[in-house]
């Protein structure tokens, strides 16, 4: 099995109702906290510089954006 890439797996993530936040970012790195459904506790977190990561969140600090 292979490993997802990041874009994926927060697109997935979102896809399936459940939220997102940005809680650290810079230029070449983006860091999330991803969220229970009820956009409640967090999860988990993805960190990445995955350039297609970066470009799929853009400017929007959550996925409510």
């Amino acid at each position: 099995m292979t490993e997802k890439e990041p874009a994926e797996v927060l697109l997935r993530w979102s896809n399936s109702g459940a939220t997102w936040r940005v809680v650290h970012r810079t230029p070449t790195m983006v860091t999330v906290s991803l969220r229970r459904c009820d956009g409640g506790e967090e999860v988990d977190r993805l960190t990445s510089s995955d350039p297609d990561l970066l470009e799929w969140i853009g400017d929007r600090v959550s996925s409510e954006d």
